[in-house]
């Protein structure tokens, strides 16, 4: 060997050494924003960091069906079958938002009103132009042009296109029974970008442009989005008293691995796409150690996370649900042992 190649497979072992206990995971761009701040967070007070790839809930879900990850990160929960299959365990870590956002020469945040079939109607390609009388009669005052409308989707498999087509599906009967609710659909007009920052980048790039992002991509872009009509008739602000309003009779344990929707709830106040956003770590897992880290991560955040989470206008998880999820991971992740990876 020469010492060329063993200085550098030194290199390499030191390097792997100093990083083994930083965290990887992969997923959802829904959540990326909080992940983000909670990791620079942790870092600080920790040391130990974390690697997370916001490549989409499909992503995500497959990298962690092939152990390539610590964890994968899906706002499309897996059902109970699936999970068992796999061996993977599911939990929540926040709720966000999905707001349509519109690029309309002359139009503000909040300046436009639509219902969930005009919605529905637009995604679909039966409502072409913004001055149509179905859009114009929900808005009295306001000035339409005389435009193409081109609606922004996600390319990618994503657990944002789940949510915003499970709330399609829900109050467009048309939608359901041709599109239907899924990761991904046959979108039938529009163009494509990848992860809610291709879809927030594509908006501002194309005039007359609808797109669908969380929130907080919404928010930090500067992108304007509209009012969407909830089930009460009412339209509120997308903020976080009205996620908020979303969850407050939200039943958590009604579905497996926490995997409960949001969307369309009642309540004056609710926004009607809200969701929860989601975590899978296997019951088993071939590095407990790392599997420890991940929780230890996510634990953190659950005690010292909220804020940084409010502040982009993502809601925290109710106390009881935390206590619920951390039931959850010690009576679930066991090592080879059997004993729990995580300590109450």
């Amino acid at each position: 060997m020469s010492y060329a190649v063993a200085v550098g497979l030194a290199v390499a072992s030191l390097t792997t050494t100093a990083s083994a206990a930083d965290i990887t995971g992969a997923g959802a761009t829904f959540p990326f924003p909080v992940y983000s701040k909670w990791a620079e967070a942790y870092k600080k007070a920790t040391g130990t960091g974390l690697n997370y790839q916001s490549i989409g809930s499909g992503g995500g879900i497959k990298q962690i069906q092939a152990k390539t990850v610590d964890f994968g990160a899906t706002d499309a929960p897996l059902k109970a079958e699936v999970l068992e299959k796999s061996g993977l365990v599911q939990f929540p870590t926040v709720m966000g938002a999905v707001v349509p956002v519109v690029n309309i020469p002359g139009v503000q945040s909040g300046q436009v009103k639509l219902t969930g079939p005009v919605l529905a109607d637009i995604f679909q390609g039966k409502i072409t132009k913004w001055n149509d009388p179905k859009i114009a009669q929900l808005n009295s005052g306001v000035k339409l042009p005389d435009a193409n409308i081109t609606p922004v989707y996600r390319s990618d498999s994503s657990g944002t296109t789940s949510v915003f087509t499970t709330y399609l599906s829900q109050v467009s009967n048309a939608w359901k029974s041709d599109l239907g609710a899924g990761t991904t659909v046959n979108w039938p007009a529009g163009q494509g970008g990848k992860g809610n920052e291709g879809v927030a980048a594509t908006v501002k790039q194309v005039p007359n442009s609808i797109g669908y992002v969380e929130y907080a991509y919404a928010k930090q872009n500067n992108i304007p989005y509209t009012l969407l009509q909830n089930q009460a008739g009412k339209y509120p602000q997308p903020e976080t008293k009205s996620f908020q309003a979303a969850a407050a009779n939200a039943n958590w344990t009604a579905a497996p691995g926490f995997g409960i929707s949001l969307t369309n709830q009642p309540g004056d106040e609710a926004w009607p796409i809200t969701a929860p956003t989601f975590i899978l770590v296997y019951e088993n897992p071939e590095n407990p150690e790392q599997t420890a880290e991940v929780l230890k991560f996510f634990d953190w955040a659950y005690k010292n996370g909220d804020k940084l989470a409010a502040d982009l206008d993502y809601v925290p998880l109710p106390d009881n649900v935390v206590e619920q999820v951390r039931a959850t991971w010690a009576k679930e992740i066991k090592n080879k042992s059997g004993q729990p990876v995580y300590k109450m």
